[in-house]
């Protein structure tokens, strides 16, 4: 009696192959996402004044030179939090006067470096 992969050997190399597909389909690298992260940026103070979260414009804040995005950030609501407003450099502010201090940036999305 013939087995079934000698009678049929193109059924052999379809499961092959779509094995082959699937195992290729579904790798992905760990820590990998579905969109590249876009390249960290240099602003200057000028630069990231436009990003201050109005007008549907992403809210940016930098902090010991690293701006982060907290366009997401509810508590950032139109770019505003506590007094704060967003397109700013709030190193000093976020060091001194803020309850939390550098905590809450952990986490944050990194956009870039503030340059002078």
């Amino acid at each position: 009696m013939k087995t079934l992969w000698r009678s049929r050997p193109w059924m052999l190399l379809g499961v092959m192959l779509l094995s082959l597909l699937l195992v290729t389909a579904c790798s992905q690298p760990a820590g990998s996402s579905e969109e590249p992260a876009a390249e960290p940026v240099e602003m200057t103070a000028d630069e990231l004044s436009a990003f201050n979260g109005k007008d549907g414009q992403p809210a940016y804040i930098a902090v010991d030179g690293v701006i982060y995005d907290v366009t997401k950030v509810s508590f950032w609501k139109n770019g505003d939090h506590n007094g704060f407003e967003a397109g700013q450099d709030l190193t000093e502010e976020i060091k001194t006067i803020s309850p939390h201090g550098v905590s809450k940036l952990k986490g944050l999305p990194v956009v870039g470096t503030l340059v002078n």
